[in-house]
């Protein structure tokens, strides 16, 4: 029992929480009970009580339900919040056929409510049926749960995009997967919005599959069937759906104040016509921010160069690619252009960076990728969890505890392991390649191919190079891409990184390199076209702005987006 609240009903059960309704003893309030469902739940859980708690309530919106106080639960805490007399709008759809005039009310309602949640500036991340709530009488519409929610940074429109999964896949815009070359910002809730408002008129998902790799492919690359096609929808309408579901935030509406007067364009010809013609979109849509396209400009060659090493992979080959560039030319970007025939392959891209005042601790920046391809494994289901570790254990043997070393995570996915023989001088030496050799090759399947990209390999020390040349020889290690990345104005002919590359060219392994170069001037005004999105009377006045940013900073794609 929760001290000072009568529990009334259960009103759902989640995978960390219970959903109940009270009253609030000392003045009879009815209140909305958020709990922890375990009697001792871990920090993670209880942070992220907190955290929504913290984001929602100083938020001054009547669209969203009122969070009122973080209470004390036994060890746990329980978020107390607005109860009016509303249900999820998951369980509303199923209990209701939705017709139009209603799926208007609450699109409308919810676009309104986004469009002063994206002021504040705050992006819901998790915007679902089962998210909103509904008055099924009233049909008043409110969002809850901001337990993902992100407050941007001042003056800052967007944020990097998520190394974990943090929201509801099915739901979840491209570039919220984290496997996507792209920042996220508020269009990333248009995205949930489209998703949402597919389902309520479809009564089903754009994108259905049990598998998180295929749905994420889904997301990313797959396009949902126009709904005007198979259900009894406006054309209208169904390519203002499609617009929210765009792939690229640059093709989505860019404001919630663009949806909306589509929506309500749509909505006013219904009711004094009967029906919706279609018309232009987006004709009132305007970013409240600058927000540069973050597509890449310029690297047809470079990107089509990484597509064919990755695509030789596949026959089981061993690979190695040098970039290199300038600081700030777009070296981590490109390797990005991997998400998608990665995400199809079903393989992994890792990435760890050396770094300047580390270059005295051996194996950082690969053990840094390693426990991030561990931390991806253990989001897995229980089935994937068992595979992963039988094959490990089996790849291993009595020897794994060298890699729990190395990457302490690892014990997280086989459990406790024996100490080792020690060894000592060559031998040890020798035993560690061999065993690490075995774990990389777990991974580098031709079903599942994997990916190492380290960055700043400039600053690598000699232990981590002998042992990429030692990954690369291992004829083993099948559909293995190894990229790395330097800035090539701190790499000289006595740097080992270049005795490393001589020894791969020896060997016959395969080898690309990669050197970019800055942007040409007419990349750069068509950055500053595409962000600027003016009319055509006005491009000579964007030409002038084009050449003062190229003078300015020579083509560099980091210096041009700061600048």
């Amino acid at each position: 029992m929760l001290s000072g609240y009568t529990i009334q009903e259960s009103i759902t059960e989640r995978a960390k929480t219970i959903i109940e309704r009270g009253i609030r003893n000392h003045d009879g309030q009815s209140v909305i009970i958020k709990r922890l469902k375990a009697d001792n739940p871990n920090i993670k859980d209880i942070s992220r009580l907190q955290h929504e708690y913290e984001i929602s309530k100083d938020l001054d919106c009547s669209g969203i339900v009122k969070s009122y106080s973080l209470e004390a639960d036994g060890n746990s805490f329980a978020l107390i919040l607005e109860d009016f007399g509303g249900q999820s709008l998951s369980q509303f759809l199923a209990a209701t056929q939705l017709q139009l005039e209603a799926f208007f009310n609450i699109a409308l309602s919810l676009t309104k409510t986004l469009i002063q949640l994206h002021q504040v500036p705050v992006i819901h991340k998790d915007i679902k049926p089962s998210n909103i709530i509904i008055h099924p009488e009233t049909q008043l519409v409110k969002l809850t749960d901001f337990s993902v929610a992100t407050r941007l940074p001042f003056q800052s429109p967007s944020i990097p995009a998520p190394n974990a999964i943090a929201g509801t896949l099915a739901y979840m815009s491209p570039e919220q997967t984290g496997r996507m070359n792209r920042y996220l910002d508020h269009r990333s809730d248009l995205y949930s919005l489209g998703v949402t408002f597919y389902q309520m008129l479809a009564g089903q998902l754009p994108f259905l599959s049990n598998d998180p790799l295929a749905l994420m492919y889904a997301h990313l690359a797959e396009k949902p069937v126009p709904l005007h096609q198979e259900h009894n929808v406006p054309p209208a309408l169904s390519e203002i759906i499609l617009k929210l579901l765009a792939k690229r935030a640059e093709d989505r509406y860019q404001s919630a104040q663009g949806l909306q007067y589509d929506l309500q364009h749509c909505w006013s010809q219904l009711q004094t016509q009967g029906t919706i013609e279609t018309f232009s979109l987006g004709q009132c849509d305007r970013a409240s921010q600058l927000l540069i396209p973050q597509k890449l400009y310029g690297r047809e060659t470079e990107v089509q160069t990484l597509l064919n090493a990755f695509d030789s992979i596949h026959n089981n080959n061993s690979r190695l690619i040098l970039i290199s560039g300038y600081p700030g030319i777009g070296k981590t970007s490109l390797v990005k252009e991997l998400y998608y025939p990665l995400l199809r392959s079903r393989g992994y891209l890792i990435s760890g960076k050396f770094d300047q005042l580390k270059r005295d601790t051996p194996y950082a920046a690969i053990a840094e990728a390693f426990q991030s391809l561990i931390r991806q494994l253990l989001t897995a289901t229980q089935r994937e969890l068992t595979h992963w570790q039988q094959q490990l254990q089996t790849a291993l043997g009595d020897n794994a505890q060298i890699i729990i070393d190395l990457i302490p995570e690892a014990e997280f996915l086989i459990g406790k392991q024996p100490a080792v023989t020690p060894l000592i001088g060559k031998a040890a030496q020798t035993r560690f390649y061999r065993v690490f050799q075995q774990f990389v090759g777990v991974f580098c399947q031709p079903q599942h191919p994997l990916v190492l990209f380290l960055d700043d390999l400039q600053w690598a020390d000699l232990a981590s190079l002998q042992l990429i040349e030692n990954l690369l020889s291992e004829e083993t290690i099948q559909s293995f891409l190894l990229i790395g990345a330097y800035r090539n104005n701190e790499v000289d002919i006595t740097h080992p990184l270049l005795n490393l590359r001589q020894k791969i060219h020896n060997s016959e392994i395969p080898i690309d390199e990669i050197q970019i170069q800055s942007l040409h001037f007419d990349d750069v005004d068509n950055i500053i076209k595409d962000t600027l999105k003016q009319e055509t009377d006005q491009l000579s006045e964007l030409k002038k702005l084009s050449n003062i940013i190229y003078q300015k900073t020579q083509g560099n794609p980091f210096l041009l987006a700061n600048f």
